[in-house]
């Protein structure tokens, strides 16, 4: 007799098989990022600030190798997993004070790359002269989301220092120490919205789709042809840019009119949310005239909304 599963009983039996979480390798996330962006920004409309992006990326990966931070004690790990809640919040508690001395490396990195224009430099100097206090407090609200940042053009590499900083604690973890969160569309280890998903091709995670958090580059399961905003799965429809890569789509929801990106590693190995996002702004403009807004931006790109 053959037995008829409920959809509800078809995702637990996944779950047991399914690696919930893909922990980032600090030993190449940047590097990888850095040559994923020099590629894209090849004959690119932005290409400038893709290579821009690209040496950040670079100096990220050089901040990271050299940065030691501590991951809370043992039993307040084991606290946050008993109550669902990110192991490293990004907001709601002390951060490393090392992310300053990241943020002055970036700094330096990008001061010392000629070429670019004066207000790249402009905008390295005014961060130089911040005080500490103010460097907290834009962080607070990069981290929150809130896009009314005193300094936009500065606010790519302010974010750029905290990604070392939650890339250094959870590349540290384990899966063992992350539990599952109330909220499947934010992040487990630090409750951060994702910038986009994956679906992989690399075992043990070979076909499937994987959300992508923009600050700690921690991945989660999520099941696909599923709303990532809202868990809708009726009205969801895909969009591409004619003659554009199939690697690259997004997803929209008619339910709540949201759009993630999605990216297929099996057209296209080298694909990096963050990177390929920022250089598939097209799609963004053609979402937006078909009525549709971003569920979350991405870390790298800030503009005041007013």
């Amino acid at each position: 007799m053959q037995r008829i599963l409920e959809p509800g009983q078809i995702e637990a039996l996944a779950s047991r098989s399914v690696p919930r979480l893909r922990l980032p390798d600090r030993s190449r996330l940047f590097a990888a990022r850095a040559d994923r962006l020099r590629e894209l920004s090849r004959g690119h409309a932005l290409g400038g600030y893709l290579e821009l992006l690209a040496v950040l990326a670079a100096a990220q990966h050089g901040a990271l190798q050299r940065l030691e931070v501590a991951l809370p004690d043992g039993a307040r790990r084991a606290a946050a997993r008993a109550h669902s809640m990110p192991v490293v919040p990004a907001l709601g508690a002390a951060r490393p004070v090392a992310w300053r001395t990241v943020l002055a490396e970036l700094c330096t990195a990008v001061l010392g790359t000629a070429g670019f224009p004066a207000a790249v430099a402009a905008a390295c100097n005014r961060l130089a002269a911040r005080e500490p206090d103010e460097l907290e407090a834009d962080a607070d609200r990069l981290l929150a989301a809130d896009h009314d940042v005193a300094d936009p053009a500065a606010a790519p590499i302010v974010m750029g220092a905290l990604q070392v900083c939650w890339v250094a604690l959870a590349s540290r973890l384990t899966p063992d120490d992350v539990g599952l969160p109330e909220s499947p569309g934010v992040c487990p280890v630090c409750g951060t919205l994702p910038v986009a998903s994956v679906v992989r091709t690399e075992a043990p995670f070979a076909g499937y789709r994987y959300l992508h958090c923009g600050l700690c580059a921690t991945e989660w399961h999520r099941v696909r042809v599923e709303c990532t905003q809202c868990g809708a799965t009726h009205g969801i429809a895909y969009h591409s840019i004619e003659g554009g890569s199939p690697a690259i789509r997004a997803e929209s929801c008619e339910r709540c009119h949201s759009y993630r990106k999605i990216f297929y590693q099996e057209h296209d190995p080298a694909v990096d949310p963050v990177a390929d996002d920022l250089a598939s702004v097209a799609l963004d403009l053609l979402l937006a005239e078909a009525g549709f807004h971003r569920a979350s931006s991405n870390p790298l790109l800030w503009q005041n909304r007013g």
